[in-house]
């Protein structure tokens, strides 16, 4: 008959073998951006932390993000240029094709084709471990030029999404974010870059 000690069970609150323990949070997605908007401050951008939990599908919260980004842009709300939009979580990026691709890079997608190559917004989009779907590659990185340079090499932006291929259009362009295993995890990283438009832009605009 085997003797039952109980000892293979997990530990209960209030067992003495806890008295001793102590837990710290080193690593939250929260202080991830808190600490990124302490670096973008020091460079001049003023710093607003959207949301550290965003999740749905990649490719939707991208034009939402876009969409305020074009705002900031255009009327000077809800915040004013220059600045930097950051937000974390993890979105999805549904498979509808066979490229190569990742929730971030699905992402940054969406993002460059809803911008039509804004002039004033720039952005990055990671997963924080350095592995961005089953590549190991963070994320990218989406600038004004993105789609034009994209196009004169005949890469069809509308088509990379389709076949969800983010990586394969990012690494044809030497836009792609590497750096390697980060050994942390504190879901994924966004940053919208703006700058604020010129006099001579407004002035045109207007």
């Amino acid at each position: 008959m085997r003797h039952e000690t109980g000892r293979a069970d997990s530990i209960k609150p209030g067992d003495a073998r806890l008295s001793r323990c102590e837990v710290r949070t080193i690593a939250t997605p929260q202080i991830a951006l808190e600490a990124t908007a302490v670096v973008a401050r020091q460079a001049g951008y003023a710093a607003h932390i959207l949301d550290d939990s965003i999740e749905g599908e990649a490719r939707d919260r991208a034009q939402v993000l876009a969409g305020v980004a074009m705002h900031v842009t255009g009327r000077g709300q809800p915040f004013a240029a220059p600045c930097v939009l950051l937000s974390g979580g993890e979105t999805t990026a549904t498979q509808r094709g066979n490229g190569i691709g990742g929730r971030n890079v699905e992402f940054l997608l969406s993002l460059a084709r809803t911008l039509g190559g804004n002039p004033h917004i720039h952005a990055l989009a990671g997963d924080t471990d350095g592995v961005d779907g089953q590549q190991e590659t963070a994320g990218a990185v989406c600038t004004p030029s993105t789609l034009h340079r994209a196009r004169s090499q005949g890469i069809n932006p509308t088509n990379a999404q389709d076949n969800n291929d983010g990586h394969g259009f990012y690494a044809a362009l030497g836009d792609s974010a590497v750096t390697g295993p980060t050994l942390t995890n504190v879901n994924d990283f966004r940053a919208i870059l703006i700058d604020a438009p010129s006099l001579a832009t407004w002035a045109i605009a207007s």
